[in-house]
């Protein structure tokens, strides 16, 4: 994982016609009056480098999607939990780059009165930092990308949520139609200006990290999601995605640049049992089209001998998904069972695994008719929430490994085996902690802080274990 880019390269298929563009500019130092438009590309393919590289590697082996392939040893620290201090810190810096540029749209944006590029910037300023709370926990927020401020003072990850919140809800509030100054068009690689779609993400936003809270804080999740729904938000009912990559070098998605091209190699990850058992199991169409011929290796297992492993399948162009249709249905699922006594869940379920197989070339009519093996539980919220959380973990693959992770650590849904995969007992699709792991047959919970933060800002907090929840996750 040492040689990954961030894809910011990607910005020379799209806007090299710009020769006031410069990629290699110091962040920290950009022309007064920059338009937003020559920013905003720079902060959006920022993120999905970061997202779709860095954080999918580790989101695809922690959700159990891949495991390292036993004749190479790349993603060994990974699939081991023994990533430390020193790994993965371009990650970090690539997201607060990103997150850079977008703030600084942001606050352009709030000085003219630009509402429309000030709803597009926030939500994706919390599009990333909520994906860097819920991997490190404490983060800087409120000081973050301050040129005046070089050692940020770092929030905890509840400070975050409520914050983030504020930030959404103040975004939202604001009345489109009075927006000054440009409007934003090609320069927006997610929807090309369309603000409903923009209002329908920041509301879909929102309504995650109320979900995201309701073991922790069931009052507040209920509250914030019921005042949502009820006041008629409309969510997300098409991808928010980066879309503009090619089969070619650095303008490819960033998993598969930074895996495939970049490493020179198509061996590092294979089928995890995980997954691939419980797709099989359920003769699912889309396990031929995450996996390649072979069998699946047990989680981990990166020690053994054997032969004619299943490959796991990437493209050159998927996608870098930030929130999907199919996610934004499960999120509306599970808001619906948990506090409208299931009115509308199955629809919203359906209409998540229908997206999922309709993507990947495939019909889930039986998968979900009465008797189906995805039929929608007509009762229990419990029973309900489990198949929800499933099927977003198979949704999720390959590059949002890290929203599954969050939420199986969140619900425990998929469950945990109490055997090893090798064991015949194992149940397919269930959880099983890595066979070379050594946290001591632990679960990794987080990521922890990279050495450059830590050596050079005083105000970091102090290391936790890699088994340590963060604030939300209490089960």
């Amino acid at each position: 994982m040492k040689k990954i880019v961030t894809l910011i390269t990607a910005l020379f298929l799209l806007v090299s016609c710009d020769e006031t563009f410069d990629i290699n500019r110091d962040p920290d130092a950009l022309p007064p009056g920059q338009a937003n438009s020559t920013i905003l590309p720079a902060g959006i393919a920022g993120l999905a480098g970061a997202q779709g590289s860095y954080y999918a590697i580790i989101g695809g082996f922690w959700s159990q999607f891949w495991t390292q392939n036993n004749t190479s040893n790349q993603y060994k620290d990974v699939d081991s939990y023994s990533i430390g201090t020193n790994d993965y810190q371009a990650g970090y810096t690539a997201m607060y780059d990103a997150l850079n540029d977008i703030r600084v749209v942001k606050a352009q944006a709030a000085a003219e009165g630009n509402w429309d590029y000030y709803l597009i910037a926030t939500v994706l300023e919390v599009q990333g930092s909520q994906v860097l709370t819920d991997l490190y926990d404490a983060i800087p927020y409120t000081e973050a990308n301050n040129v005046n401020i070089l050692q940020p003072k770092f929030n905890t990850g509840k400070e975050v949520y409520d914050l983030m919140i504020a930030d959404l809800k103040l975004a939202l509030s604001k009345d489109l139609s009075s927006s000054v100054g440009s409007a934003p068009a090609a320069d927006d690689f997610i929807f090309a200006g369309n603000m409903t779609n923009w209002t329908k993400y920041g509301n879909t936003l929102l309504l995650k990290l109320y979900l995201r809270q309701t073991e922790v804080n069931p009052t507040l999740a209920q509250s914030g999601i019921t005042t949502l729904i009820n006041s008629g938000a409309q969510f997300l009912d098409v991808d928010a995605a980066m879309t503009q990559f090619e089969d070619a070098a650095d303008r490819s998605n960033p998993l598969y640049e930074s895996d495939r091209r970049q490493l020179n190699t198509t061996l590092n990850l294979r089928a995890s049992k995980t997954l691939y058992s419980y797709l099989s199991t359920n003769a699912d169409p889309r396990l031929g089209k995450y996996y390649g011929a072979g069998n699946p290796n047990n989680q981990g297992d990166f020690e053994n001998t054997a032969t004619n492993l299943s490959l796991v399948t990437l493209s050159p162009t998927t996608p870098v998904f930030f929130i999907s249709k199919e996610e934004s249905n499960f999120l509306q699922a599970e808001a619906l069972s948990r506090y409208y006594g299931g009115a509308g869940a199955k629809a919203k379920y359906d209409a998540g695994v229908t997206a999922s197989f309709t993507r990947w070339g495939g019909t889930a009519t039986a998968f979900l008719a009465a008797g189906g093996k995805y039929e929608f539980p007509a009762t229990g919220t419990a029973a309900q929430v489990e198949a929800i959380i499933t099927q977003k973990w198979i949704a999720s693959f390959p590059g949002n490994g890290y929203e599954s992770f969050f939420e199986q650590s969140r619900t425990g849904f998929p469950r945990v085996s109490n055997v090893p995969q090798s064991n015949e007992a194992y149940v397919p699709g269930q959880f099983a902690v890595s066979v070379e792991n050594v946290t001591g047959g632990k679960f990794p919970k987080r990521v922890v802080l990279p050495n450059n933060v830590k050596s050079r800002n005083p105000n970091a907090p102090a290391l936790k274990a890699i088994t340590e929840p963060v604030w939300w996750d209490v089960n």
